[in-house]
């Protein structure tokens, strides 16, 4: 149900990494896309942005919102592509019926945070997410400078 570990490979399309920036990513779901054909050759070229995205829950539903997928030139003739359309998230009902009960009682979230092909298939990892204040972000940004000049301490040493 919930994946607490990230797998970043070949396989990736797009990361969010103003995610982790702005939010404390506490469980992490993985969820299908309805899609159209042209969306899907645009993915497999890469032209996926997902910054400024959002996930919502409307109606025992889960939907992808802002989600910038480019078409591309030799997608197809008889259509008119829309980049940002809304677009459905294929999860279990339970899955849904936890993400409802943590958004709507406990302040919780929802933030795409990958999106990725899993055996021939588009899935986008969505997170239950609580938003980071300043100085979280300044504490996290300390951490990760401590860190890397520790590893450059290290290696001089040797």
């Amino acid at each position: 149900m919930a994946k607490n570990k990230k797998k970043v490979s070949d396989n990736t399309i797009a990361l969010n990494k103003k995610s982790r920036h702005d939010y404390f990513i506490e469980e992490r779901f993985e969820a299908g896309l309805v899609l159209e054909g042209w969306e899907v050759k645009s993915m497999r070229a890469g032209r996926v942005q997902m910054a400024e995205s959002y996930v919502v829950i409307k109606d025992g539903e889960a939907f992808w919102f802002n989600g910038h997928i480019s078409p591309l030139q030799t997608a197809s003739t008889h259509i008119k592509p829309d980049p940002s359309r809304t677009r459905k998230l294929l999860l279990h009902a339970r899955e849904i019926d936890h993400l409802i009960g943590a958004v709507e009682r406990k302040g919780y979230t929802l933030v795409p945070t990958a999106l990725y092909w899993k055996h021939g298939r588009a899935k986008l990892e969505v997170g239950l997410a609580k938003g980071k204040k300043q100085h979280d972000k300044r504490a996290t940004q300390r951490d990760r400078d401590w860190s890397r000049d520790k590893q450059r301490l290290m290696k001089e040493n040797r």
